[in-house]
């Protein structure tokens, strides 16, 4: 075979994230000779090397120095335990070289040629790869994914290449320890990283764009996740903007459009994030990313382009590790069999504030909105027994369900473990017909003591609401 010829594949997958490893492992397994573009050094994209992993192994080594401070168990005769973002960032580091060695694995046992380099089309079936040594080799396919993720949005007047404004990839690198730093932006990158330094003892200002956190959630979770923020010392300022961010010699100075001034050791600016379409020279195969370097696709991931498929935060909601690996193996079903399976109805979204926050199906305001007749039933995590000996007794589960059909509608939980306690509810929400039913909470027999068992109580208390 020439070089030509080996240099031709039956698909080329560009991105070795979440949704890119779900379409390469599902194409291989179909048969299909596949190769993979990666720009980094390593694989695993943006999920674990400046996102999903790294922040959430941030998040547990704080969240345990807490739990361990405020255990009476070991506070009484113990000194406390003291760290800073630097030294736990070595935790994040271990974490992530063991999820990038065990993700180079799948690829080399599935026989997937990895090709590290910058990508992009010179026609619609070819792309050139710029090698880290400066060389350029060219590849063509008969299909593409482009799996490229997204990166933290940069907008023009704001100078990130400050030694003291950092975006939500660069805070890893961060060098110094801040006494105090200001959070621009609250979604769930800013209440995750505002939860982490201020549970490492660092002063920190959260500013948030819009009248409330994460708006997206039931009004109870996130008044709740207001309330421990504040109660924890954290200073949320709600419907504010920046005029004008100033890096000076020791820290950053933020001119809000409300005439405030703020001053602290340094910014972390989280306030949105842009597909990474623009290095693709997308122009050469007729295809036009939005504003937000997003491209549009239809039911089976393709784009405008029949033969260039998309999966993953390129293609926008719901921008979660989880659903792109999905939709990369949807995206791999769809090129193998001509058909492909949708994401399921109910995505449960996971946010890793301390305590963590886990929401699926429909919030209060939405049913209300949609004149839905429901009922409420909650767990006060303080009353049950294993919260009690584990010392997690802050947070609650919440049970939205139908007056009539008792069908679930909705599962809100705040505390630690939400993330793993919710899919307990997601499994029955996903049932049909009669399965998904509150009934079942009540009718069931939990191990006990378990958290599982909030929702045995949360269930009956929602029926007791009945008349």
């Amino acid at each position: 075979m020439d070089k030509q010829q080996g240099n031709h594949f039956d698909a080329i997958v560009i991105g070795s994230g979440p949704g890119g490893e779900g379409a390469a492992m599902g194409l291989t397994k179909a048969g299909y000779r596949v190769a993979v573009i990666e720009r980094e050094k390593s694989v695993g994209g943006g999920c674990t090397h400046w996102g999903t992993i790294p922040s959430k192994a941030l998040r547990h080594a704080v969240s345990r120095i807490i739990e361990y401070n405020q255990n009476p168990l070991f506070s009484k005769n113990q000194p406390s335990l003291h760290s800073t973002f630097s030294q736990i960032l070595d935790h994040a580091r271990g974490v992530v070289d063991k999820q990038t060695k065990m993700r180079q694995g799948f690829y080399d046992r599935n026989q997937c040629q990895l090709i590290f380099g910058e990508a992009h089309f010179t026609d619609s079936h070819t792309v050139a790869v710029v090698k880290p040594d400066g060389s350029t080799e060219t590849y063509t396919a008969d299909k593409f994914v482009i799996a490229t993720g997204s990166r933290p949005y940069h907008p023009k007047d704001v100078d990130f290449s400050h030694s003291r404004i950092y975006d939500s990839d660069t805070i890893l690198r961060l060098k110094h320890d801040p006494r105090h730093i200001i959070i621009y932006g609250a979604g769930v990158i800013g209440s995750e990283y505002a939860s982490i330094f201020r549970g490492l003892g660092v002063k920190v200002d959260l500013i948030n764009t819009r009248d409330r956190l994460l708006s997206f959630l039931d009004n109870e979770i996130s008044d709740s996740l207001s309330y421990h923020l504040w109660n924890s010392g954290v200073m949320i300022r709600n419907d504010e903007a920046y005029e004008r961010i100033e890096g000076t010699e020791d820290g950053v100075i933020v001119h809000l459009q409300s005439g405030k001034k703020m001053r602290a050791d340094c910014i972390l600016y989280a306030n949105g994030r842009t597909g990474n379409t623009d290095t693709l020279n997308l122009e050469a195969v007729g295809l036009t990313p939005d504003s937000r370097g997003q491209l549009a696709k239809n039911g089976l991931y393709q784009t405008e382009v029949d033969h260039i498929y998309a999966v993953g935060d390129v293609i926008g909601y719901p921008s979660l590790a989880s659903a792109a690996y999905d939709q990369g193996r949807h995206v791999a079903q769809a090129i193998s069999q001509g058909e492909s399976r949708q994401l399921i109805d109910h995505i449960p979204t996971g946010i890793y504030t301390i305590p963590e926050i886990s929401s699926v199906g429909k919030t209060e305001q939405e049913l209300t909105a949609e004149k839905v007749p429901y009922e409420v039933g909650r767990a006060q995590f303080k009353h049950l027994a294993r919260a009690q000996i584990a010392g997690m007794d802050v947070g609650s589960l919440k049970i939205l369900f139908h007056r009539d059909t008792k069908q679930i509608l909705g599962i809100h939980c705040f505390g630690e473990r939400a993330a793993e306690i919710i899919h307990i509810g997601q499994a029955i929400m996903e049932q049909k017909g009669e399965g998904n039913n509150i009934d079942y909470f009540v009718n069931t027999t939990f191990n006990y003591p378990t958290m599982a068992e909030a929702y045995r109580v949360a269930a009956l208390n929602g029926l007791n609401r009945l008349f």
